[in-house]
């Protein structure tokens, strides 16, 4: 029997769905707060809804809201899992099973993905300076942290939250519908397809494409700072020095880039998986996966949207350096995302839930043999 997060996951995204549709029918019968609406610029957002009708998109939400409640009770109750395994191809149950999944995987996409902007990695890199505004007050011309966090973000975070406990939910149906663990995922019949050294290659190139792909973003953001128009007009970049904390916003986004890029490299590294010389008082204790792959998987997930969202905004007038950089997001949080998945894989023991896998080696490192090929592999304490 299930527990943890595969037990209430899907009854949590349920909730969240049902107070939304009802959000949809009050925006619908005319109450205020529409997160889309139309607004100013500088409340508005970089969602693909915003500026949207609310006659039209309310009642959607409403309707797909309610609809996702029953979806997601049903998931949690396990409808349509419990004979699809042995169901045959065109077996009812197996075609709700299916269903069922395809609906979830669906909402927990749009809700993660494609509707939030870069509101989510602003934040993770600005976490600090938030934390210390909600006390001091925020410097410039802002009143508050209200002036930061307005509604049409806040409910981008809200829509984010929702995509997540849609995204649990589906997976710990979906592992129940194949007979897997509900923790792990494992099934009795299978073993591991990959092995520690085959993930840590697989690691190490999904490593390098995630420090490579915002790489440019980091690089014309210094230069905007230094005062050099790489990538943008002159006068756009004039405006940006005339507009208080503008530039300063860029170069904490490219320094926090720079610091994830170096962190992100934990993921293939000894001192990924066993605290270095230099953290005395951890020092050679073995490092919890969770402290990784977290943090990890959060920033893979907040910087896709951040980077899909200069799909759908036109910013080229003034030069190439304001969307094509961002645009490399995309690629930076999926390649993020596998080299998290590899580690996860990687470092996992025996679960205790279902008590199949191996217990946790220690780090698999890949050495170079004399002859200077990859070829040998070595496994070392």
């Amino acid at each position: 029997m299930a527990y943890g997060w595969p037990a209430w996951s899907g009854y949590a995204a349920a909730g969240w769905s049902a107070a939304y549709a009802v959000l949809g029918v009050f925006w619908w019968a005319g109450g205020a707060g529409f997160p889309f609406a139309p607004t100013v610029p500088d409340r508005s957002s970089g969602s693909i809804l915003e500026g949207s009708r609310v006659e039209i998109v309310a009642p959607v939400i409403a309707v797909l809201g309610l609809v996702g409640a029953v979806v997601a009770i049903a998931m949690a109750r396990g409808v349509g899992a419990a004979r699809s395994a042995g169901a045959g191809p065109g077996a009812t149950t197996g075609r709700l099973a299916v269903g069922l999944v395809g609906f979830g995987w669906v909402a927990a996409v749009a809700l993660t993905l494609v509707i939030p902007d870069y509101t989510l990695i602003a934040l993770i890199a600005f976490a600090p300076a938030l934390l210390i505004f909600a006390f001091t007050g925020v410097p410039g011309p802002q009143d508050g942290i209200g002036d930061i966090l307005y509604w049409h973000r806040v409910n981008l975070i809200v829509i984010f939250v929702g995509g997540v406990l849609w995204a649990a939910a589906t997976l710990a149906y979906q592992r129940r519908v194949r007979g897997g663990c509900a923790r792990c995922g494992r099934r009795p019949d299978r073993e591991a397809a990959l092995s520690r050294s085959t993930l840590l290659r697989i690691g190490r190139w999904a490593v390098l494409a995630a420090c490579l792909a915002p790489l440019p973003y980091e690089v014309t953001r210094l230069a905007w700072y230094a005062g050099w128009p790489l990538g943008i007009t002159p006068e756009f970049l004039r405006m940006m020095q005339d507009t208080p904390g503008m530039l300063e916003v860029g170069l904490g986004l490219a320094v926090a880039s720079i610091i994830g890029g170096v962190l992100t490299h934990g993921l293939v590294s000894r001192w990924g998986e066993t605290y270095p010389r230099w953290i005395w008082f951890r020092a050679g204790r073995r490092v919890p996966p969770a402290l990784a792959v977290v943090p990890a998987s959060l920033v893979a997930v907040a910087a896709i949207p951040a980077g899909l969202m200069f799909v759908w905004t036109d910013v080229s007038r003034v030069g190439w350096a304001l969307n094509v950089p961002s645009l490399l997001w995309i690629g930076w949080g999926v390649a993020l995302g596998v080299a998290t998945i590899a580690y996860h894989l990687r470092r996992r023991g025996t679960c205790g839930h279902c008590g199949r896998g191996t217990p946790a080696g220690p780090p698999v490192l890949i050495k170079r043999s004399a002859s200077g090929s990859r070829g040998n592999l070595t496994r070392t304490s």
